[in-house]
């Protein structure tokens, strides 16, 4: 079994890009994660055969419609024999406490 992990750049937060990440990775029967990072971009770790990890790496470049993907890079990195599915990791913010939108200080 193959495992890539990789980060994907541009205007890729707040679009659905990882809620259609995780649903094409589940289609290529891929398991793994996406995630939020705080600098703006997303990135995932997926884990399959090696057909549907391109494949996945190929989505990535256009990602959902409101998207634009700027970069994606990729590792090929260590398996995760533990993981059984393909989930979505809650955003780095949140799981500070913190909350958008106010616009104000702190």
């Amino acid at each position: 079994m193959k495992a890539i992990r990789f980060k994907v750049t541009g205007h890729v937060q707040g679009v659905g890009y990882r809620q259609t990440c995780r649903r094409v990775a589940r289609s290529l029967d891929l398991v793994g994660w996406v995630r939020n990072l705080p600098d703006g971009s997303v990135e995932a770790f997926a884990q399959g055969g090696e057909a549907a990890l391109d494949g996945l790496l190929e989505w990535a470049w256009h990602g959902p419609a409101p998207s634009r993907v700027t970069g994606v890079e990729s590792d090929v990195v260590a398996s995760d024999p533990t993981l059984t599915d393909f989930f979505v990791q809650p955003n780095p913010a949140r799981l500070r406490g913190e909350t958008g939108g106010s616009g104000r200080d702190r």
